[in-house]
């Protein structure tokens, strides 16, 4: 059994340790409030503008654009959105996991790196970083998705890259944070979208100017924006998460606390019994 001087100092140990997670969480739920009030507000734009670009591409059945199907290079541009910092419990872990446990092979995978634990943990697997837009999650704005945006849609022009992606955290509640891996280009085209039987669902899209300049002009707004709005679920996440990890923390820094009190009156009890013990015998020898 430890003694009273150990356990004293281990449990004083763990009741700072319980101070600081308690003040994270404090800081992870006043920083969460001001993140879902972004994601609330940028969402129903990001929405729109993918039932509109879907709509429009839907009807575009004559148009041949590149944006519209795979290049021929073979390799994806993986747009990896993490946090900065650690303690969010297994956030950043369930993000690169969708690239490393998913069906893209190591060599084709060209990372795009928002966020130091994703770039980091994708290093260490030997992912080929491209380019480290770790400095955007210490407070994203739509110029920073935008100028993301124009280096992977680069990439794919010039044929460097044949697909793009954004892997990413959708929050949904406090609790419940879903990682996912989201297809931006080409542009999937749902055709039985458009077909819901009325005329103008019908109506092929006209285009004014032509077709390939005004997609030059829609598809990478369209980009952009699920970007940025990747960006701020990601940052709500990451806040949800650190909140829910620092939470546990907290409540086990507890039970830990009144498991070593309860062993600290132990060993104290039986260190009293002891003495007094040793002073009846010691009376005892002398009577």
């Amino acid at each position: 059994m430890a003694s009273m001087r150990e356990i004293k100092r281990r449990r004083a140990s763990i009741e700072s340790t319980g101070q600081i997670t308690a003040a994270m969480k404090v800081v992870s739920t006043a920083k969460l409030q001001k993140a879902k009030g972004r994601v609330q507000a940028s969402k129903p734009y990001n929405s729109l503008m993918y039932d509109v670009v879907s709509s429009v591409l839907a009807k575009s059945d004559n148009v041949d654009h590149p944006y519209l199907k795979s290049g021929d290079s073979k390799k994806k541009a993986v747009i990896v959105v993490t946090s900065n910092r650690g303690l969010a419990g297994g956030y950043n872990n369930n993000v690169v996991k969708l690239i490393t446990k998913g069906d893209f092979a190591k060599e084709d995978v060209l990372v795009y790196a928002v966020g130091r634990k994703g770039r980091d943990a994708l290093k260490r697997y030997d992912y080929q970083i491209v380019e480290d837009y770790s400095e955007v999650m210490n407070g994203p704005v739509f110029s920073d998705a935008a100028n993301i945006g124009r280096a992977v849609l680069e990439a794919f022009a010039r044929g460097d890259v044949g697909e793009i992606y954004i892997a990413y955290t959708i929050f949904k509640n406090t609790i419940v944070q879903i990682p996912t891996l989201t297809k931006l280009l080409p542009v999937e085209v749902k055709k039985d979208e458009a077909k819901t039987g009325t005329v103008d669902d019908l109506v092929l899209m006209n285009y004014e100017p032509e077709a390939e300049e005004a997609l030059n002009e829609i598809i990478p707004k369209y980009v952009n924006s699920l970007i940025y709005g990747a960006l701020c679920e990601a940052i709500a996440s990451e806040n949800g998460a650190r909140m829910q990890a620092m939470d546990s923390a907290t409540n086990n820094a507890q039970d830990m606390i009144s498991d070593l009190t309860l062993k600290y009156n132990r060993a104290r009890q039986a260190s009293i019994t002891q003495e007094l013990t040793e002073i009846v015998a010691g009376a005892s020898a002398i009577e």
